[in-house]
């Protein structure tokens, strides 16, 4: 989960070397902070959020696979 997020990630914005990804793993479900530079924030959330929603999809769809829930925050 943490690779696909970190790859999306990087794909989008104009630093990909400052996008920073990490997994806090329960039993249950798995938090997935993302923290990108002050710039990219913009990118990553899109219009209206768009982008970000689409990530959380991405994200559900592949967690379900793996029988565990799992969150995306994007930090600031």
């Amino acid at each position: 989960m943490k690779e696909l997020v970190k790859f999306i990630a990087q794909s989008l914005v104009d630093n990909p070397e400052q996008v920073q990804v990490n997994e806090i793993e329960g039993e249950q479900t798995s938090v997935i902070e993302l923290k990108v530079a002050k710039e990219d924030l913009g990118k990553v959330i899109g219009k209206q959020g768009r982008t970000a929603r689409a990530m959380r999809t991405i994200l559900s769809a592949a967690s379900t696979k793996i029988r565990k829930r799992a969150v995306l925050e994007i930090l600031e």
